[in-house]
């Protein structure tokens, strides 16, 4: 579905990803683990064109690497930034129906769906999302995303800083994207949601690729995590 070859990236002079090679096959979660700074973010986003890049990205065989962010998510990929970004004035309700791309004909998901596993958002739907929590505003970042229908989705850091209901709520909607047929490309510091939810990871440092296997393999190489993953 995604494969990316000798990706670089860069911000302003500084070169922050260097030959990055990564794939995400259909229907399957692919964790990016690390410690913070070694670039999985810079990754994310440009895999989505927010970014200074060379090298290739092919998204369902087509290359993208020269394509804007607007065109990259018409292909049918969905980002969902750590920064929790929504439009403040505007109700609950009104940020999901800005998610769907296509008005009038049905998706994966519907607004039931997304208050089903979030009922805090039902609840909120007629307010103003500049006055959501912080967790309920990571709710809706989701969720919006999802709404557009995508087939591949990169996720940076959903569960960070919020409350254990929302992370188990968060954890169980992943499952169900999975269960249908959306890719993931999910950046996790919470290391147990990582490896219960993914089939393949990539671990990063220094802005590169430096280990890709399955999650028996790293759960039985105390090494190759204390190395790469413990602060």
């Amino acid at each position: 579905m995604l494969v990316a070859s000798e990706l670089h990236a860069y911000y302003g002079k500084s070169h922050i990803l260097h030959g990055v090679d990564i794939e995400v096959r259909a229907g399957e979660i692919v964790c990016l683990l690390g410690r913070n700074g070694t670039g999985r973010s810079t990754l994310v986003k440009a895999l989505m064109g927010m970014v200074d890049r060379t090298g290739s990205v092919r998204f369902n065989g087509r290359e993208t690497a020269r394509l804007a962010s607007y065109e990259i998510a018409r292909l049918g990929m969905g980002y969902v930034p750590e920064n929790r970004d929504v439009f403040p004035t505007l109700t609950v309700r009104q940020n999901l129906e800005l998610g769907v791309k296509r008005p009038g004909r049905p998706g994966r998901w519907s607004f039931e769906d997304m208050f089903g596993f979030f009922p805090r958002l039902k609840e909120r739907e007629h307010t103003p999302a500049g006055v959501l929590s912080g967790g309920e505003q990571q709710m809706l970042t989701l969720c919006r995303t999802l709404m557009g229908d995508p087939d591949f989705v990169m996720i940076d850091e959903p569960t960070e800083g919020v409350a254990p209901k929302i992370v188990a709520q968060i954890r169980d909607l992943l499952a169900e994207v999975r269960n249908r047929g959306v890719a993931v490309l999910l950046i996790e510091q919470k290391l147990d949601i990582a490896l219960d939810l993914c089939s393949r990871l990539y671990l990063m440092g220094h802005g590169q690729i430096v280990f890709e296997g399955s999650v028996q393999e790293l759960r039985d190489d105390p090494a190759l995590q204390k190395e790469w993953l413990e602060v």
